[in-house]
């Protein structure tokens, strides 16, 4: 192999000859070590060790998150509207929002502050701050108040998942990584699926203690943020390189040493490189990064639309307020197996961008189901292919891109942006789903159908790119990600 031929993926210098040779001199290592019956048997043990400690914990927090996130539409269905007068033009679509904009801003910082901090201790401080907020929008008087609400929740809600995915891609090998995050995920659809359910019983609640229904959802859901987060600071795993310099491990040396040897194998990232300003610029200057971006904002168009919108387009339909949350509920229940489902086969064939785009087709007809079906119940079922689709595209959008990209500062920051993205595909659903056409947002709509085709055509740009690089490698006239042997994955 000559070495002097320039590196893809050169984040962070990675392609020159001196990291290079060491990344082959790591691998040949990483080739000695045994792998009979025996050992796979224990490193299968220590991964299962990994996935109760680490995945419960981190989804049931990021659960919360998304059903505090989400629960101003189940309050406005429950009277806020009326209360805080968020009928008067496009009020409700400027709080939704404005929480993005500042949820934009801080994933990056959120992501360069994690490591220093630690995970336990960032993540939870995030979840305690943000439960804070949502117990005081229980007893906001006026609509700008819950202005406010929204910029700080996305302040503190901003660095929550790209953090949980940095931290989960830290401990597993690249074709173990989908099926975890989906894991992670079905519990934050669970949780959603039935916050509805959980909204209808506080909403039971008018008039206790003089509040109305709707502000008794804010507060129920805030305290139980809360102890979640304090939960969260004694759950909450380290990274895998400073787990046993911390005085909290649950895995011995000898596990640590076992599963550090199989995560060099895969992609030799597995200690941490400090994230530097030139990293930050060199990670961002990558096209491929932004492509990835882009792939998780249209799948973010698509849940956020049916996040914040689908409760109100299923009312249009004509069912009173507890059919409503009913049938809310179901569709996001339904999509819980998809997404594991596709997670499985998506780890077992080692591929991601059929899956991708077969979610984005799946999101098309679901769009076009609920704009132009007439029959109120071929409409639904278009609720639960569009739910279905979206939902399950995020562990493949997010998992592709951690297959292909190297080092422990590129992921974080790379992650960050990805997520961040997702804020973009919010401020889009917002803007589009127009409060106006309400309750058939036909334009928004229109819009999510058009973002779902960006991703099937981005799909195969992608992975004729991948594929081109892949035989370039083979042939040996480049590195991939600075390390010989590594393969895009298609």
């Amino acid at each position: 192999m000559a070495f002097e031929k320039t590196s893809q993926g050169d984040s962070d210098g990675m392609g020159d000859i001196e990291q290079v040779e060491k990344a082959q001199i790591g691998l040949a290592e990483e080739e000695d070590v045994p792998m009979d019956a025996e050992t796979k048997k224990k490193l299968r043990r220590i991964v299962l060790k990994v996935d109760i400690r680490l995945i419960p914990i981190l989804g049931a927090m990021y659960a919360i998150s998304g059903i505090d996130r989400s629960n101003i539409t189940a309050a406005r269905i429950a009277g806020m509207h009326e209360d805080l007068r968020f009928d008067i033009g496009n009020r409700f679509s400027i709080a939704l929002l404005l929480f993005f904009v500042t949820y934009f801003f801080f994933e990056i910082p959120s992501n360069m502050i994690l490591r220093r901090v630690g995970p336990a201790r960032w993540l939870s401080f995030l979840a305690m701050s943000w439960g804070v907020v949502i117990l005081g929008a229980g007893f906001i008087q006026k609509w700008t108040d819950m202005i406010a609400i929204r910029l700080l929740l996305g302040t503190f809600e901003a660095g929550f998942l790209p953090g949980c995915i940095y931290l989960i891609s830290s401990w597993y090998e690249r074709y173990q990584i989908q099926q975890r995050i989906a894991w992670f995920y079905a519990i934050n659809l669970t949780a959603s699926a039935f916050g509805n359910l959980l909204a209808l019983g506080l909403v039971e609640m008018e008039g206790l203690g003089g509040l109305e229904g709707w502000r008794w959802i804010f507060v129920i859901e805030g305290i139980i943020t809360c102890v979640l987060a304090i939960l969260g600071f004694f759950l909450v795993i380290d990274f895998p390189d400073n787990l046993l310099k911390k005085g909290r491990a649950f895995l011995t040396h000898d596990e640590v040493a076992l599963l550090k040897s199989r995560l060099e194998r895969d992609r030799g990232d597995f200690e941490a490189d400090e994230i530097t300003m030139r990293k930050l610029f060199n990670t961002l200057c990558r096209w491929q990064v932004w492509i990835y971006a882009l792939l998780f904002m249209c799948m973010s168009v698509a849940s956020y639309g049916y996040s914040y919108f689908m409760s109100v387009i299923i009312q249009g339909m004509g069912y009173n307020v507890t059919q409503t949350y009913l049938l809310t509920a179901a569709p996001i229940l339904v999509s819980i197996p998809i997404s594991l489902i596709v997670g499985y086969f998506s780890d077992r064939l080692q591929v991601r961008a059929p899956f991708v785009a077969g979610m984005a087709l799946t999101g098309v007809v679901g769009f076009a189901l609920v704009a132009f079906a007439q029959p109120n119940g071929v409409r639904y079922f278009g609720v639960y292919l569009g739910v279905g689709g979206s939902y399950a595209a995020l562990p493949a959008c997010v998992a592709w891109q951690s297959n292909n990209i190297r080092g422990q500062s590129t992921k974080a920051i790379a992650s960050a942006l990805q997520v961040a993205f997702g804020a973009v595909g919010g401020v889009y659903a917002s803007v589009t789903f127009m409060e106006k056409e309400s309750p058939t947002y036909v334009t928004g709509l229109w819009a999510g159908m058009a973002t779902q085709i960006f991703m099937v055509l981005a799909c195969i740009g992608m992975t004729w790119f991948h594929w081109v690089q892949n035989k370039k490698a083979e042939r040996g006239e480049i590195i991939i990600e600075g390390r010989e042997g590594f393969r895009y994955t298609y």
